[in-house]
């Protein structure tokens, strides 16, 4: 049975341009052009940690609007994320708070208006429960 664990994700914008620049300079994601113009993929990690596969695109039309999950993006420094957000035209809509046992979390909307997590989780098992 294939692990039924999110593999890809979208970021819906209505100026890629901006997504790219804001999700470059805040998290250092990398991005390629790839299948129809204004279609980049995402690469969030490295060779040892690559992360999960995404893409961002020009937000749907209307009729085809997505609703979504809201992601949490694991980060090293909640506070310096945050900083970087606000330099990049993003805003903070729930300041620096602790959840006990799992980590510090903010969240945020980006310049296309999406609502994403970020979180520097207290160990790396991010959150999850121990394994049985």
């Amino acid at each position: 049975m294939v692990a039924r664990n999110i593999a890809h994700f979208d970021v819906h914008a209505d100026d890629v341009d901006r997504a790219r620049k804001f999700y470059q300079s805040v998290f250092g994601w990398r991005f390629s052009a790839w299948g129809p113009p204004g279609f980049f993929l995402i690469a969030t990690g490295d060779e040892t940690d690559p992360g999960i596969h995404g893409a961002v695109h020009e937000r749907p039309k209307d009729e085809d609007r997505c609703v979504g999950f809201q992601c949490t993006i694991a980060v090293e420094d909640v506070d310096e994320i945050a900083a970087a957000i606000g330099r990049e035209g993003g805003q903070i809509t729930v300041p620096k708070m602790t959840i006990p046992t799992v980590g510090e979390l903010i969240q945020f909307r980006d310049t296309e208006g999406n609502v994403v997590c970020a979180m520097r989780y207290f160990d790396e098992s991010k959150g999850r429960p121990p394994q049985k």
